[in-house]
């Protein structure tokens, strides 16, 4: 089945449940040496119709481009909040936890990296860096539309790429942008991935022959 017909099958075919279920791609991969950290895969992953619920963005910033972002971001944090959440940890993990991207005005790069890097790092939470004088807006957009994927040393990608309720056409548009981007980023390009599925989060999974 191509892809479009795997979501109609796997929509179709889905027992219904109390909630909204997610739709879930995989991604087998193959060929590749995920010993070396030069392949693991930390990548972000723009969705063209969003998966259904928006990303949580949280913004580091100071005057200007602080008030700006209280507008759009989902969170705050000025220089006086990194110098109080490096001596709460368990407050910045807290955060790091409930938030999917981070924004940091360039000039606090280096501080957050000083004082935040050892609870943003391992969890691929580290801040994009924005200019003190660009509008917040676009960016802060784009990443609630995101999703952010790791492979660390798995060689099977899981991505959100939308719910059971969004239209079908949307759904494949979005795991369209999805393989693209992965086949983008390996080596072999889609030599490289094995085999692909599409699952509910309560359902068995759909092979997807052709995308």
């Amino acid at each position: 089945m191509n892809l479009k017909e795997s979501v109609e099958t796997l929509l179709k075919d889905a027992k219904k449940r109390d909630f909204i279920q997610t739709v879930n791609l995989s991604i087998n991969l193959t060929g590749i040496d995920m010993k070396n950290a030069k392949n693991r895969i930390n990548e972000e992953i723009f969705l063209p119709n969003g998966k259904g619920r928006n990303a949580k963005v949280a913004i580091f910033a100071t005057g200007e481009l602080a008030l700006k972002a209280k507008k759009v971001a989902d969170l705050v944090l000025t220089d006086e909040d990194i110098e109080k959440l490096r001596d709460d940890k368990r407050k910045a993990k807290k955060i790091a936890r409930a938030h999917d991207f981070f924004i940091a005005e360039a000039p606090l790069m280096a501080v957050i990296g000083k004082s935040l890097g050892t609870v943003l790092g391992p969890s691929g939470k580290m801040p994009k860096p924005i200019a003190p004088g660009a509008e917040p807006k676009p960016v802060v957009d784009g990443l609630k539309k995101s999703v952010r994927v790791r492979s660390k040393s798995t060689l099977s990608l899981n991505i959100p790429v939308g719910r059971e309720d969004m239209d079908v056409d949307k759904i494949c548009e979005n795991s369209s942008a999805a393989l693209g981007k992965i086949e983008s980023r390996l080596e072999k390009g889609r030599d490289n991935i094995k085999s692909v599925f599409l699952s509910l989060t309560m359902s068995p999974s759909v092979k997807v022959e052709k995308w």
